[in-house]
């Protein structure tokens, strides 16, 4: 027998449970799936074995004053008096098997030469490397703000698109500039998972899409079955694809064509003593090794620990290798470890002309009952996914927010 629900969103992203906060605000009954076993996708803030309850991030690392969509939320749910501030440290390049000062890669005088046609170009329809590339000078890109803009992203940026990298977005100066919470970032997803009106599922993944009538009818992986009126997906390119290959080929085929850049990201948890050498840093900007960043927990210190999630670029190392890279990078021996965990994050791989193809997705979904979101339209930040899930919501259910 088929549950019936009005509104079923697929994923418990932040960009799935933005759009459910949204949807519950406004009374509407809402059932969050998700196939893993924990909500947050790739805000995924982990505890050690060995360590207590000291946490790192295995995904997303900050937040900032500057996303009024995710504040918005934050105030819906009395979260705000909880922000934690971060701590000033500094990054650093990582070259050559040492670290380095981040101005020590720089290249004043071709700088000084370039920087003109940076604030005279345009982004739109050019790549990361052909916009910087210009703007900053060859070998700025090369040696410091190519490694830096793939750290940002987890992925060879040469070929994202410019205008997708850093977009403005106004700050609120009454919030702290940039902020984490008591327990990692993941008490966002838990806080908005637990709220009142909204039901979500973990361990519950959907395995076929099809039409019912005017509403929709999926299939999950235990055999079951769910139907809805309004359904938003909130997966992957290729796992939306997949599920739309049957009765929305038009859409299917826009989605499909979008890339998935695999992140392999290993936390450590290191006990202070053993790192008593290594000064406190945000991160490592790697130019050439097999992880593209590293970033600490140096920002809100304990006294016990300290934690260092290294990003893998996919296959470049296997498991053992990678710990043991990371290891040398902080001049510590993988036997000085109090615990490690290991995430493999899937982000887009997005190119020139995004945008076009995010046009048609849209006007496939226009008129319909079926909504789309991620962090794959607007740019991959938790306030680019949120300002999409706001953008569908209102679509699906229109321009005023109720209450719960």
């Amino acid at each position: 027998m088929s549950e019936v629900v009005e509104h079923i969103v697929v994923g418990a992203g932040i960009s799935g449970l933005g759009l459910a906060h949204r949807a519950a605000r406004r009374g509407i009954p809402t059932l969050v799936v998700e196939s893993a076993d924990r909500v947050g996708g790739c805000i995924n803030s982990r505890t050690f074995a060995g360590g207590d309850d000291f946490w790192a991030e295995a995904g997303s690392h900050t937040c900032f004053n500057s996303y009024g969509h995710l504040i918005d939320t934050l105030s819906d749910l009395g979260m705000l008096g909880g922000l934690t501030a971060k701590e000033k440290v500094k990054y650093f390049l990582w070259r050559g098997g040492e670290r380095r000062a981040v101005l020590s890669a720089l290249h004043p005088l071709e700088l000084a030469v370039s920087l003109p046609r940076l604030l005279a170009g345009k982004k739109a329809g050019r790549s990361v490397r052909e916009f910087y590339g210009a703007g900053l000078g060859r070998k700025n890109y090369r040696d410091l703000f190519g490694p830096a803009f793939r750290a940002v992203i987890c992925q060879d940026a040469d070929d994202f698109p410019a205008d997708l990298l850093f977009r403005r977005k106004p700050r609120r100066k009454e919030i702290l500039r940039s902020f984490t919470f008591p327990g990692g970032l993941s008490d966002i997803p838990r806080a908005i998972a637990a709220q009142e009106g909204l039901e979500v599922r973990a361990g519950q993944g959907v395995v076929g899409l099809r039409r019912d009538g005017d509403g929709f009818r999926l299939a999950t992986d235990g055999g079951g079955e769910l139907r809805c009126v309004t359904l938003t997906l909130a997966v992957p390119p290729d796992v939306a694809s997949a599920l739309l290959a049957h009765d929305f080929l038009a859409l299917a085929d826009a989605v499909g064509g979008i890339g998935v850049e695999e992140v392999q990201s290993v936390a450590l948890c290191v006990p202070v003593e053993r790192v008593a050498h290594l000064p406190p840093l945000a991160g490592l900007i790697a130019v050439d090794d097999a992880f593209n960043s590293m970033v600490s927990r140096d920002y809100l210190a304990d006294d016990r620990y300290r934690g260092f999630t290294f990003h893998f670029r996919p296959g470049a190392l296997e498991a053992d290798a990678q710990v043991e890279r990371a290891c040398a990078a902080l001049g510590i021996a993988p036997g000085d470890l109090a615990g490690v965990e290991r995430a493999l994050n899937r982000l887009p791989a997005l190119r020139v002309g995004h945008g076009e193809r995010i046009a048609r997705v849209d006007a496939a979904l226009a008129g319909t009952r079926l909504g789309i979101t991620g962090n794959w339209f607007l740019g991959v930040s938790i306030e680019d996914c949120l300002t999409r899930s706001s953008q569908e919501d209102e679509r699906l259910f229109g321009t005023t927010r109720g209450e719960l």
